[in-house]
């Protein structure tokens, strides 16, 4: 049964072409910014501090940005069938039949995981190629695979996380607006739009607390370290371009990261599910 629920929403998902394009919306706009503004300027500040492969190193970068926006937004694209069937009262019609609301929602978080794993592979695909156009090499089959990882793991955040903000959205209009809010907050809570070390400490400490971020974080030092090795890049600039994360004057450690993703995430499935259970309450 779940199973069925689930191609359902696969199919509902990418037939729709618009909502496809809007899930992968934010990650045009970045890599326009970088392409036509912002390439040109980080590789010649990078150059200053790295002269070797600084290019290659920063095409890395934002393409680890790239893909760690992608497992949210994605991810959000495919709760719309959620917020659909809400709004147009479909979900009277599974009420009728022998189908559980646990399998129903269930089948909405799964589909929203297959959704932003597929999404996110094409993405890292079209990165690979890019970097590799732009005079970069292909990552080798260690980083290959903790990249893989990294992605399976940011999906399970970031569709807890939606999937939190979504059991809150009852119409298609509120869900749009959400979505368009989502698309253009999380580059900046990823540090693409603008390196976490030109941010104030503030906004530095939000994006810390931002579980997508440390996603960031983890694909970056994995990306980058195929264009140098990290350990003779100075501890300011990784800082300053959020490669790590500093807190009460210490260096957050790559398990530290993934713990943070895991726990963050059964939290927001938890809390998501209590919101949920409410709702079928009243």
């Amino acid at each position: 049964m779940i199973f069925s629920l689930v191609k359902r929403n696969l199919k509902l998902y990418f037939r729709d072409k618009t909502s496809v394009f809007f899930s992968l919306l934010g990650v045009f706009i970045i890599i326009g910014l970088y392409v036509i503004f912002l390439g040109k300027m980080m590789v010649s500040y990078t150059e200053s501090v790295i002269p070797e492969n600084a290019k290659f190193m920063m095409t890395s970068w934002i393409m680890a940005g790239v893909i760690s926006v992608t497992t949210v937004t994605t991810c959000n694209g495919a709760f719309g069938i959620m917020v659909e069937d809400t709004a147009l009262n479909k979900l009277r019609d599974f009420k009728v039949s022998p189908i559980k609301r646990w399998q129903l929602v269930l089948s909405y978080i799964i589909s929203s995981m297959i959704v932003g794993i597929i999404m996110s592979l094409l993405t890292f695909v079209a990165s690979e190629v890019y970097i590799y156009l732009e005079g970069g090499s292909i990552v080798s089959f260690t980083a290959f695979i903790k990249i893989i990882g990294m992605i399976f793991l940011s999906v399970f955040s970031s569709s807890a996380m939606v999937f939190l903000i979504i059991s809150f959205i009852k119409s298609q209009n509120a869900f749009g607006t959400a979505s368009s809010i989502i698309g253009t907050l999380v580059g900046f809570l990823t540090g693409i739009y603008i390196p976490v070390g030109n941010l104030p400490i503030g906004v530095q400490t939000v994006i810390k607390i931002f579980p997508l971020s440390h996603s960031g974080v983890l694909l970056r030092q994995i990306m980058m370290q195929e264009a140098v090795d990290l350990a003779y890049v100075p501890e300011e600039f990784k800082l300053f371009l959020g490669v790590n994360f500093e807190v009460n004057g210490s260096i957050l450690s790559s398990f530290l990261h993934i713990a943070y993703l895991l726990v963050s995430g059964v939290l927001f499935y938890i809390l998501a599910i209590i919101v949920v259970s409410k709702k079928r309450s009243k």
